[in-house]
């Protein structure tokens, strides 16, 4: 039994074609078409009609809350690849259209004259045809009388071409053009008339009876005798589904196209079913940015030679405070990170000396003490114990115990200590008054005191003698 699947070399071409598809896809113009300001409900639904017929490389569900700034949208659209937008407000004088190109501009205001939206354009029809198959695919772009009217005009035309993908004529595929948008300029007037277009194409040079069976909806036979009678006469006809064929919409088709009776090489007619919206515009201005900028062109206002140098010197002062400004802030920026890179080196250096200095030669061996300093503190800590000794018993201690302390008191002795002494207690000794009490130790005799050390206790003193004996 055979594997079921595609193979890996199936898998792997799927794989690039939808990759083809992708990039394609990107490289393709996207547009946002949105109100702003208070536009009311007709605008509204004009721009969702607008919408429409840009589709399908546009946000069809775009929603842009009134606290949204332009700056947001465009921040947004460079992620998306948004190289468009269309933009509709309304005034108290009128309700105007911009159409910006993405990132730098240009912007071209118009001025909405006259529209009619997309549902009074279908109840006015007696039939129409549209259904959601034609807008899988942009429309065809139809741009008329745009000729050498001047630098706005050939701006105006390569706006409007930009919207819209380019198609090769050699190799694009009639199936997928099922709608046309066409943009008509009137010199005299200066207004441009928008109109959506639904394309049907039909057989033609076959009998009435004959395109009947083509239809998808089967005529009714049942008052005849015989097929024959149904393409040789047409009896069960209207004079109302007579179509107003003629040299101006017949046409050879290069390729097959989807249709019953539309053959390669075979004359078919081209009709077209208006689906709406209609709008008269008249361009008011362009300017250099998006949605600012230099002016470039206006309707009304018309500027000397002198004004206009007058506004580029301005421009052009302003440019360059910035930039000075600008300067002046990344010279600052650079010495503070000097300053503060200086001063970084700086605190580390001083921290290393202070660290070598507590530290020493750690590779030099430690001397020790000298023998003069180790009999000194010998000394007082015989001092100490024999003070102790006074203070608990009240009497002197044998020269025997403390050697040292009474061969320094046979020699005479520090002065200052004794002196110390009777200063604290004049004109009293041991025995003398009942509320004598010894001095309080300071240094290490407190400590000894606190917790005896090795010296003071009982056991290396031997039995302590009584008073009186």
């Amino acid at each position: 039994m055979g594997q079921s699947g595609r193979s890996r070399h199936q898998k792997r071409a799927r794989a690039q074609a939808q990759l083809r598809n992708l990039e394609a896809y990107a490289a393709q113009p996207h547009s946002f078409v949105f109100t702003r300001g208070r536009a009311g409900r007709s605008v509204q639904q004009l721009s969702l009609d607008v919408r429409r017929v840009m589709e399908p490389l546009t946000a069809t569900r775009l929603q842009v809350r009134k606290k949204n700034s332009l700056k947001d949208c465009v921040a947004v659209a460079g992620p998306l690849g948004v190289t468009h937008f269309i933009i509709l407000s309304k005034t108290d004088s009128s309700v105007y259209l911009k159409l910006m190109r993405l990132p730098g501009g240009p912007t071209l205001t118009f001025q909405i004259n006259k529209y009619t939206l997309v549902r009074d354009v279908v109840s006015s029809l007696r039939r129409h045809r549209m259904h959601e198959q034609q807008f899988n695919h942009p429309p065809l772009l139809v741009l008329n009388s745009f000729g050498v009217q001047g630098m706005h005009v050939k701006l105006m035309a390569t706006m409007f071409q930009n919207l819209f993908p380019s198609i090769n004529v050699h190799t694009v595929n009639l199936n997928t053009i099922k709608r046309c948008l066409l943009i008509n300029y009137n010199p005299d007037s200066q207004e441009l008339d928008f109109r959506h277009y639904s394309i049907k194409v039909v057989p033609v040079g076959a009998s009435r009876g004959m395109k009947k069976l083509l239809q998808e909806k089967f005529p009714n036979m049942s008052r005849l005798q015989d097929i024959s009678e149904l393409l040789a006469s047409g009896v069960v006809l209207s004079e109302s589904e007579v179509e107003p064929d003629g040299e101006h919409n017949i046409t050879e088709l290069p390729q097959a196209v989807a249709g019953r009776g539309n053959m390669q090489a075979q004359q078919s007619a081209i009709r077209l079913t208006e689906i709406g919206p209609r709008m008269t515009l008249q361009l008011i201005k362009i300017q250099e940015g998006v949605g600012n900028g230099n002016v470039l062109f206006h309707s009304f206002v018309h500027k000397t030679e002198e004004e206009l140098q007058a506004i580029l010197a301005a421009k052009e002062e302003k440019l360059r405070l910035k930039a000075q400004r600008q300067n002046q802030q990344a010279e600052n920026l650079q010495r503070k990170q000097e300053l503060r890179e200086a001063h970084k080196k700086k605190s580390l250096a001083g921290m290393k000396r202070a660290r070598a200095k507590a530290d020493g030669d750690s590779d030099a061996e430690d001397p020790g003490a000298p023998p003069e300093a180790e009999g000194a503190g010998q000394l007082e800590e015989d001092e100490d114990d024999a003070e102790y000794f006074r203070q608990a018993v009240g009497e002197e201690p044998d020269e025997d115990l403390f050697p040292r302390t009474a061969k320094r008191r046979r020699q005479g002795g520090p002065q200052g200590k004794k002196q110390r002494g009777k200063e604290q207690r004049p004109g009293l000794g041991r025995g003398q008054g009942g509320n004598w009490r010894p001095p309080k130790l300071q240094g290490r005799s407190q400590r000894v005191k606190t917790k005896p050390g090795p010296r003071a206790t009982r056991r290396d003193r031997g039995p302590t003698p009584r008073r009186g004996t």
